[in-house]
């Protein structure tokens, strides 16, 4: 892996830029100066963060639209006035009734535990290696309310799941460069774990950074241990960056992965 730091370091320099967030679910936490405010509307745009990029971009200002500030908003809605407020709501498989549930969990925890911040400390230790544990924890709280019924936009690593959209969630509050806003200070960035889906999946299985078949959580931290060998306090570093690779029409991504496997072959030799 330490092959490529070269080429993952020029990456990022030229691409990790606020200038190249557009489009991305990312952009809409710039709006909110205030963690308590920001947290919410990560929550919500990492939540709807799958599909086409357009929709997402659709579905996600709709709702922060009816939210204004969003900590003031649920601090002074119920159950009831969120799923009115939400009703008409509708993306792919995700319901009105969902995402209002969902966002009456985050007040409910809010309410116990003060942020949502403060909900997932409760659930990481220093001894854990990831954030696994912890995301667990926070999304056993966040679903107590659905009891026992489908929640979706909550998947938990306890089943196994990549949990791209968590892992983005993470990135997005814990990081904090010219890309992600940071905001959950308390949080180790060493910790983060890589967002992984079938493009970053495909990628890794090209540079040989995993030989697993299937895009899981095992999968996930496999690819994360190999970037802490170039970035051990901050795995998760060029993620960004690497996934411009096929969005911009200025980037080349069998190029860059050409040019990763030659430097591989030079430095065996």
């Amino acid at each position: 892996m330490r092959h490529f730091q070269d080429q993952f370091r020029e990456l990022y320099t030229c691409y990790n830029r606020r200038e190249f967030v557009h489009p991305d679910p990312l952009e809409f936490l710039y709006d909110y100066n205030h963690v308590r405010d920001r947290e919410i509307a990560a929550l919500v745009a990492a939540c709807l963060a799958y599909g086409n990029v357009w929709q997402i971009l659709k579905s996600v200002s709709s709702v922060l639209e009816i939210m204004d500030s969003p900590s003031r908003f649920l601090k002074s809605s119920s159950r009831a006035s969120l799923l009115k407020a939400f009703e008409h709501f509708k993306y792919r498989f995700t319901t009105g009734r969902e995402l209002a549930t969902m966002l009456y969990g985050a007040k409910r925890v809010i309410e116990s535990h003060g942020s949502l911040q403060s909900c997932f400390m409760k659930g990481i230790h220093d001894d854990h290696e990831t954030v696994a544990p912890g995301l667990s924890a926070f999304v056993k709280e966040l679903s107590a309310v659905f009891d026992a019924k489908p929640r979706s936009l909550l998947p938990s690593p306890d089943l196994g799941s990549a949990c791209k959209r968590w892992n983005l969630f993470m990135r997005w509050m814990v990081r904090k460069d010219d890309v992600d806003p940071g905001g959950w200070d308390q949080v180790p960035t060493s910790k983060l774990i890589v967002p992984v889906d079938t493009h970053m999946h495909r990628f890794s299985l090209r540079l040989g950074i995993t030989g697993r078949k299937q895009a899981d959580l095992r999968t996930a931290c496999e690819i994360t241990d190999a970037f802490r060998k170039i970035a051990p306090d901050d795995p998760v570093r060029f993620d960004f960056a690497l996934t411009r690779l096929g969005i911009r029409d200025d980037t080349d991504p069998e190029e860059f992965l050409n040019s990763c496997l030659r430097k591989s072959t030079k430095s065996s030799h």
